[in-house]
């Protein structure tokens, strides 16, 4: 099949706040470097070669990241790196980059994919977005489902209905419904049930049909669109970007358009060695553990009676000495450590909110020394 007409949209402007204190506003979760030299974002970029040409991806980020990430991924040409005044979710980011794809190709078919997830099996990933492409031609709305391996709370869920057929020898299956972060019991009842995958968030479609499904079910997106269509590659395109986010609604691509749609199709995926990498107990799934059941990452650490821990340091010279403990969380940055149990590692983001709104009681004691809860952000 010729895939010529295939575009790639990355989404590369969030903070990844569960990362903390390794993530922060200006060095966010895609740009780390985790397991090798190339950080989420480069990752990213480097699964889509020999499929979809560079010039064919487009980077939706905002403006004070966009410089970090055209310096890690030069090959990406500057024009293509759309920026977003601030975020409005992630079904405006569709809109903004089909605006772009459209004006270049009417024919286009666009993935549109996470800038900070691990897929170790990029082969298995490109069979996907090959079988995807294929239903895409069909005018479905395609979404990559990963099966389950255990009832997480933190990823969200999507319901598998009606056999469709088989595509590159995938199964296909029309979507349900998508449920965001439910609670341990129902996530144990969505594995027993054997009908629903995680949500990848990982989209595939037909530039045209997206912007039919959009006037359909969010005609006030698609009118902004419309009038951003008329300024594109003009010297009035940025203000005019600015001025449409302003009145935009927040709202996702899953809900304000695949659960209204009857076009959402669902292709499981297995042996991706996918992971969102979503909180630090991530890393257990991601990196190999020792005889012990630690993971130790850029650090040098030495420890007795230590189990089923987690190291990470920014500083290679220092040495991490753990006794006697287990199912913990280290990470040791330059300006905070962050020592963590692993039942309790979702509550990281509350940290980060706390350093956010500066008011504690906590925070008051730091600012008594004269330090600035906003420099740990």
């Amino acid at each position: 099949m010729d895939y010529s007409h295939y575009f790639a949209v990355i989404m590369a402007g969030g903070g990844g706040t569960r990362l903390w204190p390794l993530s922060r506003q200006h060095h966010p979760k895609h740009m780390i470097r985790l397991g090798g030299d190339q950080s989420f974002f480069q990752q990213t970029v480097e699964r889509l070669k020999g499929l979809i040409s560079t010039k064919h991806i487009l980077v939706v980020t905002v403006k004070e990241q966009a410089s970090e990430l055209q310096l890690q991924c030069p090959e990406i040409p500057a024009e293509n790196y759309l920026l977003e005044p601030f975020p409005k979710g992630t079904a405006s980011v569709v809109g903004l980059a089909s605006v772009a794809i459209y004006a270049r190709d009417p024919e286009a078919t666009m993935i549109v994919l996470p800038s900070d997830h691990v897929i170790k099996n990029v082969e298995a990933f490109q069979h996907l977005a090959k079988s995807a492409y294929r239903l895409a031609q069909e005018k479905r709305l395609v979404t990559l489902g990963i099966k389950p391996t255990r009832a997480s709370t933190g990823y969200g869920y999507i319901q598998r209905g009606e056999f469709l057929g088989y595509y590159e020898n995938l199964p296909a299956f029309r979507v349900v419904k998508f449920t965001e972060k439910p609670d341990r019991e129902t996530a144990q009842h969505f594995i027993e049930s054997g009908n629903y995958d995680w949500n990848s968030g990982i989209f595939i479609w037909r530039v045209d049909q997206i912007r039919q499904e959009i006037q359909t079910s969010m005609p006030e997106l698609y009118d902004a669109m419309e009038r951003l269509s008329l300024v594109w590659n003009t010297g009035h395109w940025i203000k005019a970007v600015q001025q449409e986010w302003a009145n935009l609604k927040t709202e996702t691509i899953d809900y304000g358009i695949m659960e209204k749609t009857s076009r959402a199709v669902v292709l499981p995926a297995e042996g991706l060695g996918w992971n969102d990498v979503g909180a630090w107990d991530s890393f257990f799934e991601v990196f190999e553990p020792d005889e012990s059941g630690n993971v130790l990452h850029q650090s040098k650490h030495l420890g007795l009676s230590t189990n089923n821990t987690l190291v990470v340091s920014e500083k290679p010279e220092r040495v991490i000495v753990t006794i006697g403990v287990n199912d913990l969380i280290i990470v040791d940055t330059s300006d905070a450590l962050l020592v963590c149990s692993k039942e309790q590692v979702q509550r990281v983001k509350e940290i980060v909110a706390l350093f956010r709104e500066g008011n504690s009681k906590e925070l008051k004691e730091l600012l008594r020394f004269g330090d600035d809860p906003q420099r740990y952000l």
